[in-house]
C-alpha cells in the first residue's frame, strides 16, 4: 500500500490511534506457536558463464541435497510447515544458502545483511518482483502489478498522498473508526457478559474488519464495516483472506506456468479456457478477482461523479475528499490528457484494488499481533497504557504531533514490525548481470573463500528471490 520509504512513519501512527481504546482492557490470547522473523533473500541463478571463477557460482555454495529432480527443496522450502527446515538450514549452512528449485534452477537463501541492502535498496532498480504478472492479472495494474516506467510514475502521483500533512489529515478517520470498534466490541462485552467470568474473543477478524474500514474510509472514501456486531461483517475481509491463501496454493503455476500461459491467444480467449476447465482453486481466484474489481469500479464511478459535481458533493461523502483516492483523481483529472503523469482508469482502479488487498491483511496482522503480545506480556502492556494515558490528560484523543512523540508505543510497534514482518516474503529476479557483495566470506564446496556472488540476468521464470520469513 504505502511506498517503502513511507511504511515506517504510516504504520505506526495508524496503527497506534487503533490502542487507544485498548487502555482499560486486558486481552487473554489464544495459546499459538511463537516464532522469530528473519529476512531472507533468495537469489536464484542456474547456468553460470564459464569463464566465471568457482567462489562465483551458485553451485559451489553450500545447502541441502536435493529432494526431487522435480521439485528439488521447493517441496521443503515453500509450505506452512516449512519452519523447521528453515532454521536448520541456517544453523547447518550459514547466511548464504544454495537450495534447488525446479528442475535443477539453483536458488540462494541469503541471511546475509549487506547482500540484502544491495538487492533491497543500494542496486533495487538492477532487480525485479517475480509477482508483477499475477498481480496484474488479479489485483489490477497498481503499484504491484507494474515496472519500470509505469511503476516510477504511479509512485510520483501518489507521493503527495503519503506526505506529514496529509498524514495529520487522516487521523481524525482513523479516531472515527476506532470509536466505532470500541462501541462494538463494548456492546457485545455487555451482551456476552456472564457473571465476573473472562471472556475470549477472536480478535484477527475484528481486526481484519477494521483494517478494511481504515483502509477504506482514508484510502478510498467508502465505508465498508460499521463494526457493530459479527452477523453485519462485509465479506471483503474474508475474501481478501482466501485470495492469499489461494495464491499460495497456486505457487507453482505462478511461477512456472503463468508467463508461459499468457503468450496463448487473447485474453478472452484465456478467460473461456479457464471457464471450462475443472480448476477448483483457478475458478475461485476469477471470481475473488471479479469480486475486487467489481467494488473498484463502483467505488471508482461514484467518487468521479462527485468530483464532476463540484466540492460540495465531495464533501458529503465519507472522508470528505480528504481520503487518498480523492486526492489521487483529483490530481489526475488535473493532469493534460497524455501528459506523462497522467494515469488511466485502469491504473486508478488498479491502485484502488491494491490499496485495500496490501493494506487490509498486513495491517489486521500488525495489530492482532501486537495485541497478542500485550496479553502476553502483561508488564509492557500495563507501560504501554501509562504512557498512553498521561499523553491523554483528559481527551480521549490524541493530536498527531503526540502520538508519534510517544517513545514506547513508537517503540513496541517498529519492534513487532521488525521481529514479526506482516509481509512474510518477497521474491525477485536479476534484470541484469550483477555482484552480490557478502557483509563476510563464506567457504564454499571446493573450500575456496566466497566473497560475493554473480547472478546472472534471468527470466522472470527463474526468479531472484527475497523471502522475510518466520
Amino acid at each position: 500500500m504505502v511506498p517503502y520509504r513511507h511504511l515506517s512513519k504510516y504504520i505506526p501512527s495508524s496503527t497506534a490511534a487503533v490502542f487507544a481504546f485498548f487502555l482499560g482492557s486486558v486481552f487473554h490470547a489464544s495459546d499459538e506457536q511463537r516464532g522469530h522473523l528473519r529476512l531472507w533473500p533468495i537469489v536464484d541463478g542456474s547456468r553460470q558463464r564459464q569463464r566465471n571463477r568457482r567462489s562465483y557460482s551458485l553451485a559451489n555454495l553450500p545447502g541441502p541435497k536435493s529432494r526431487s529432480w522435480w521439485q528439488g527443496n521447493l517441496g521443503e522450502v515453500m509450505n506452512a510447515d516449512a519452519w523447521k527446515f528453515h532454521e536448520r538450514l541456517l544453523k547447518e549452512y550459514g547466511q548464504v544458502i544454495r537450495i534447488d528449485g525446479f528442475m535443477g534452477d539453483k536458488q540462494v537463501l541469503i541471511f546475509d545483511p549487506k547482500a540484502m541492502h544491495h538487492v533491497l535498496v543500494k542496486d533495487a532498480t538492477m532487480y525485479e518482483s517475480t509477482n508483477v504478472t499475477a498481480s496484474a492479472l488479479v489485483i489490477g495494474k497498481g503499484l504491484t502489478g507494474i515496472t519500470g516506467n509505469a511503476h516510477r510514475k504511479q509512485r510520483k502521483a501518489l507521493n503527495p498522498v503519503f506526505s506529514i500533512a496529509h498524514m495529520k489529515d487522516m487521523l481524525p478517520i482513523f479516531w472515527e473508526v476506532v470509536d466505532r470498534l470500541e462501541s462494538g466490541l463494548s456492546a457485545k462485552f455487555t451482551n456476552d457478559r456472564s457473571g465476573s467470568q473472562p471472556q475470549e474473543i477472536e480478535m484477527l477478524s475484528w481486526m481484519s474488519r477494521t483494517a478494511l474500514e481504515l483502509i477504506g474510509q482514508a484510502g478510498l472514501g467508502y465505508s465498508f464495516d460499521n463494526l457493530s456486531t459479527e452477523a453485519e461483517a462485509h465479506p471483503y475481509p474474508g475474501i481478501l483472506k482466501q485470495l492469499l491463501t489461494t495464491g499460495s496454493r497456486m505457487w507453482f503455476f505462478h511461477k512456472y506456468v503463468l508467463n508461459w500461459t499468457l503468450k496463448i491467444g487473447t485474453p478472452g480467449f484465456l478467460r473461456r479456457v479457464l471457464d471450462m476447465i475443472p480448476w477448483k482453486d483457478g475458478h475461485h481466484m476469477r471470481d475473488m478477482s471479479d469480486y475486487s474489481w467489481e467494488m473498484s469500479k463502483q467505488i471508482y464511478e461514484h467518487k468521479k461523479k462527485a468530483l464532476a459535481e463540484g466540492d460540495e458533493a465531495v464533501a458529503k461523502q465519507i472522508g470528505k475528499g480528504k481520503d487518498i483516492m480523492s486526492i489521487l483523481m483529483r490530481l489526475n483529472m488535473e493532469e493534460e490528457d497524455g501528459g506523462e503523469n497522467k494515469l488511466d482508469e485502469d491504473e486508478v482502479l488498479g491502485q484502488m484494488s491494491t490499496l485495500v488487498f496490501a493494506a487490509m491483511d498486513t495491517t489486521s496482522g500488525a495489530l492482532a499481533r501486537i495485541l497478542y503480545l500485550l496479553a502476553a506480556h502483561t508488564e509492557v502492556q500495563d507501560k504501554l497504557r501509562r504512557e498512553i494515558l498521561e499523553a491523554q490528560s483528559g481527551n480521549k484523543h490524541i493530536s498527531y504531533d503526540q502520538l508519534v512523540s510517544l517513545p514506547y508505543l513508537d517503540a513496541i510497534c517498529r519492534e513487532t514490525l521488525r521481529l514479526f514482518a506482516p509481509v512474510s516474503y518477497i521474491f525477485r529476479y536479476a534484470l541484469q548481470d550483477t555482484v552480490l557483495p557478502l557483509s563476510a566470506p563464506i567457504t564454499g564446496i571446493d573450500g575456496t573463500l566466497v566473497t560475493e556472488l554473480h547472478i546472472p540476468k534471468k527470466h522472470p521464470d527463474h526468479d531472484l528471490h527475497l523471502k522475510l520469513e518466520p
